[in-house]
């Protein structure tokens, strides 16, 4: 199981202190893989990008309007978190329902 995220977030470590054995993968040193990316966006769409983000607020209207792949390229800390693999399974965020499909929760 791989959890991406940053290592400094406290969802993130929530996250990886309930699941034992789970591989942190820091966005920001090591980019999510491009087709991870495109499986995780077919699935999640629009909630990928978390738009309550400071890096989201700092951003102009030209760059917002560009393709979410773009930006989460080019602004790794963009992309809401965790991002969960596991196995051909992927999860969003740490609600109670992800927590429960992981045995977490």
């Amino acid at each position: 199981m791989r959890v991406y995220g940053l290592k400094t977030c406290d969802t993130c470590r929530k996250a990886m202190k309930a699941l034992e054995g789970a591989e942190l993968v820091d966005v920001r040193k090591d980019p999510v893989p491009g087709a991870l990316l495109e499986r995780a966006q077919a699935q999640f769409g629009e909630a990928l990008v978390n738009r309550r983000s400071t890096t989201w607020r700092g951003l102009d209207e030209a760059e917002r309007a560009r393709p979410p792949l773009d930006l989460l390229a080019d602004h790794p800390s963009l992309m809401k978190r965790p991002l969960i693999e596991d196995g051909e399974d992927l999860y969003l965020g740490w609600t109670p329902e992800v927590q429960r499909a992981l045995g977490a929760g």
